[in-house]
């Protein structure tokens, strides 16, 4: 899971961060208007922590703008401004969720990954593709019921290409997924092959079918034999 809090108190983007980094979830962070927009603009996220009260703008201009770009994500208020006419403008403009101003981070992170699963799997912890099955808590995947050993990255490779099953994934896509804003700082993707080429040797050699398919000139898709 990648996603993107936009918080302009440090202390608490930063507690968030690392909370969820122990969590196994990938986060970045924007503290103005400016800088998520222009993230926004660039980079993909499963979700969005949306603080309403930023120096440069107003979080709603962002929901707006996420609107405006037919944008997926999922976004969770986290806000101490809380009234009723700003919940309703909040989920009229597309947010999914609001936390209020002070929150437990372990509350923030189960919405999330609530939010998550029912964008993403259907509301499911366990995500199943034929004679694969993944638990996206315990980040666990067995084969025809046995076990197969994934790094966490090859989790996150696999729980990416199946999330987007007969789509087209670039190589620059699948750099931003697994890496974030830090793709732009590497001179290739040839660790995307890797990566690719380790995860489809563990799944044949476990007994899976031949599922990534590379398309060459545009990158690979996960679809069905």
């Amino acid at each position: 899971m990648k996603i993107l809090i936009i918080e302009d108190e440090q202390e608490i983007a930063l507690s968030i961060k690392n909370y969820f980094k122990t969590n196994g979830v990938q986060c970045e962070t924007a503290n103005n208007c400016t800088s998520a927009l222009n993230k926004i603009d660039n980079y993909s996220y499963d979700c969005i922590l949306l603080d309403l009260m930023l120096p440069d703008g107003d979080g709603f201009d962002i929901l707006r703008e996420l609107k405006n770009q037919n944008k997926t994500e999922g976004v969770i208020i986290i806000s101490a401004k809380e009234t009723l006419d700003t919940r309703i403008e909040g989920f009229n403009l597309g947010a999914d969720d609001f936390l209020t101003k002070p929150f437990h981070l372990s509350e923030l992170l189960v919405r999330m990954q609530a939010l998550i699963r029912r964008k993403n799997f259907q509301g499911n912890n366990t995500v199943v593709f034929n004679e694969i099955s993944i638990d996206i808590f315990s980040k666990t995947v067995t084969i025809n019921n046995e076990r197969l050993d994934l790094t966490k990255k090859e989790i996150d490779l696999l729980l990416f290409l199946i999330g987007n099953n007969n789509k087209v994934l670039s190589k620059g896509a699948i750099a931003e997924h697994l890496s974030g804003d830090m793709a732009d700082m590497l001179d290739n993707h040839d660790f995307i092959y890797a990566h690719i080429k380790n995860l489809k040797k563990k799944l044949h050699a476990a007994g899976s079918g031949d599922y990534i398919k590379t398309i060459y000139g545009l990158g690979y898709k996960w679809e069905n034999e």
